[in-house]
């Protein structure tokens, strides 16, 4: 860290964040924000969560009665959405698990998402994108050179939930989405619009990449049709529970055989690879900061503690980073010349490309403004 870098007192997000600011006892905006949401959308009186939690799970049941799903769980193998799974199971709901497979699933991962079916008893559907279509995809987002190219997956995974949602006639989203570990938000300018598929077909044509045929892709329209017209809610379920990440994780750890991951996200090989190489190494960005940050908030773990985990390299050797590397590049199919040219290049803003981010912005100012829906929105 250079010595005109600025870090927050209070959490571990620094000025590698471009609107970051600072009280005057040196707290961002970031944990600020944090504390903000907390209280607006966290029920400070565990009656009052109960409360909340059971209201939900009689709609949930409701909407349901007589079909064979009762609601959507979209589960990557993470913490996050695991725990969402077992424990939408233990309140005697009935979700189909929901899987998008990009061709980067790591060996890990598919074991924990096996071991929690199969011991749950859940029925899972898989959405396997055709690797030839991913890895052009990908390839024009690389030659684009935006930050975010995970909005690729981001947004099949979007896509993927709603679309088997409205295929089972279901109301209900259960996400892992939380705010106790991912309430210090990301910053604007490390990622993108999540649902912006006008961007996705618009790199892709621009750099002759693939027509979108497996890839399930999501748009502004679709969302608000979904969200208005569907009436599918995407409800942040952990934020009705008295989430505590380590304490879940012992737990699926002891029952269900679940492996825990270095970092957040770390399922997923290329996740991986694009946190823990990519974005350090070409944007300057490290996503441990807000990560580690949401769990400082949280009280699961101190600023020291959150300090030693971000120092250094992302990865738990140097020799698991670059066997990451070689993977990328062999799955890829780059050379090396390519993948130095890559990371040499400059950053260019996703707006270069066709986008439909003024369009999102004008509907969801009307969807707040309306009160569409409840639980916390994911756009």
């Amino acid at each position: 860290m250079s010595e005109q870098q600025q870090i927050c007192n209070r959490c571990i997000m620094d000025t590698t964040a471009p609107d970051i600011r600072f009280d005057e006892d040196g707290n961002c905006n970031y944990c600020s924000s944090f504390l903000a949401k907390r209280e607006k959308h966290i029920a400070s009186d565990e009656n009052r969560r109960i409360e909340r939690l059971s209201a939900l799970v009689g709609m949930v049941k409701a909407a349901g009665k007589g079909k064979r799903y009762d609601c959507i769980i979209g589960l990557s193998g993470g913490v996050d959405s695991s725990w969402t799974l077992v424990q939408a199971v233990r309140l005697g709901l009935r979700p189909l698990a929901v899987h998008m497979d990009s061709g980067w699933n790591s060996e890990l991962a598919q074991s924990n998402i096996s071991n929690l079916v199969r011991g749950l008893g859940v029925d899972l559907y898989t959405h396997v994108i055709d690797w030839p279509e991913i890895r052009g995809l990908m390839d024009a987002f690389f030659d684009a050179d935006v930050i975010d190219v995970e909005v690729l997956y981001d947004n099949a995974m979007l896509a993927v939930n709603y679309k088997q949602a409205r295929r089972y006639g279901l109301k209900y989203i259960l996400a892992g989405t939380n705010i106790a570990t991912e309430g210090v938000d990301i910053p604007k300018a490390w990622n993108w619009y999540k649902s912006d598929k006008t961007n996705i077909v618009g790199i892709s044509k621009r750099f002759g990449g693939p027509k979108l045929k497996s890839f399930p892709s999501i748009g502004t329209f679709d969302m608000a049709r979904y969200l208005i017209f569907n009436k599918i809610k995407w409800i942040s379920f952990l934020d009705l529970l008295d989430y505590k990440k380590y304490q879940a994780l012992e737990i699926l750890k002891d029952e269900f055989s679940y492996k825990p991951y270095p970092h957040k996200h770390y399922e997923s090989v290329f996740t991986r690879f694009y946190q823990g190489y990519i974005l350090p190494y070409k944007f300057n960005v490290d996503k441990r900061k807000p990560h580690l940050s949401s769990l400082i908030m949280g009280g699961e773990m101190t600023r020291d503690e959150a300090l030693e985990r971000a120092a250094g390299i992302a990865y738990l050797s140097e020799a698991e980073m670059e066997a990451d590397r070689r993977y990328f590049i062999k799955k890829m199919g780059w050379s090396e010349e390519k993948f130095r040219d890559y990371m040499g290049r400059g950053e260019k803003p996703h707006t270069d490309y066709p986008s439909e981010v003024r369009l999102y912005q004008n509907l969801l100012f009307l969807y707040r403004k309306f009160n569409l829906g409840v639980g916390r929105l994911r756009w």
